[in-house]
């Protein structure tokens, strides 16, 4: 079994005790990415959506891979209002490779403006 952790000076190095992405075999998982330090940041949870969407991407793309092979997503949100935007952010990326998802509704993030995180797991 092959385990292998990276992280991506692109993204901004992690300042707490977790890895931007760790691949097993052929199965990529990623930490939660929020548009913290993105021009979205303040934006709204579909202008989120989509900066988190960014840089789950440019970690695929770092293996040869992209959105199309994301097996599944947990998306936090601590708004349920902002759902209907998420998901219209998430389809427009997705195609039709929409990957098995769960909605997981939270008291908040780690900073008052963020309103959506996403973990994902690729297929190598």
């Amino acid at each position: 079994m092959t385990l292998t952790r990276q992280n991506f000076e692109q993204l901004g190095l992690p300042v707490g005790p977790y890895t931007h992405a760790v691949r097993h075999d052929n199965t990529l998982y990623t930490s939660g990415f929020t548009a913290f330090g993105t021009d979205a940041q303040n934006g709204t949870a579909y202008e989120q959506t989509h900066a988190v969407l960014d840089q789950l991407e440019f970690i695929a793309r770092q293996y040869g891979k992209g959105l199309t092979d994301l097996l599944k997503v947990t998306v936090f949100v601590s708004d349920p209002a902002d759902i209907p935007g998420i998901r219209e952010a998430a389809q427009s990326r997705y195609g039709d490779a929409i990957p098995a998802s769960s909605l997981v509704l939270i008291s908040g993030l780690f900073s008052p403006e963020l309103r959506v995180e996403i973990e994902g797991i690729f297929a190598l």
